[in-house]
């Protein structure tokens, strides 16, 4: 009986713990997190913002067909912030900017939310990886 219980831990136990430990980051499938563009995505977020959704699509961006991915975030702490976004892909190419782009001030107040488009020029292919980091500016 002893043998029977070690082979069922190894078996089944010891895998399952593995698959939870890999995916206790926030690598997601699914969920607002879908793309059409791109097969898996790796999101790391400030603890003061909260990713949304990220899309993708397929657009015109000067005159080529590129991959646009559009990240929306609501900021969860209690004062005004700004953040800076920048999504890199498994092909070395990387693009990113500032939630809000402009204003005055440029920030997203408490509770509220704000989106940007990002285009990859010239990407028509889909990325097999895709990472986003989503950092916080002093105001």
């Amino acid at each position: 009986m002893q043998h029977t219980a070690r082979w069922w831990v190894r078996s089944v136990v010891v895998p399952c713990t593995l698959v939870l430990a890999l995916s206790a980051g926030v690598a997601v499938a699914g969920g607002p997190y879908t793309c059409e563009g791109a097969g898996k995505i790796v999101a790391e977020v400030s603890p003061e913002a909260e990713l949304v959704s990220v899309g993708c699509s397929y657009k015109d961006y000067k005159k080529h067909n590129s991959l646009h991915f559009d990240v929306k975030l609501k900021n969860t702490s209690a004062q005004p912030q700004r953040y800076r976004v920048n999504i890199f892909l498994d092909n070395g190419q990387a693009v990113g900017g500032l939630i809000p782009a402009k204003g005055k001030p440029p920030v997203v107040q408490p509770g509220e939310e704000a989106s940007f488009s990002y285009p990859v020029q010239g990407m028509a292919d889909k990325a097999a990886e895709v990472t986003i980091l989503v950092k916080t500016l002093s105001p």
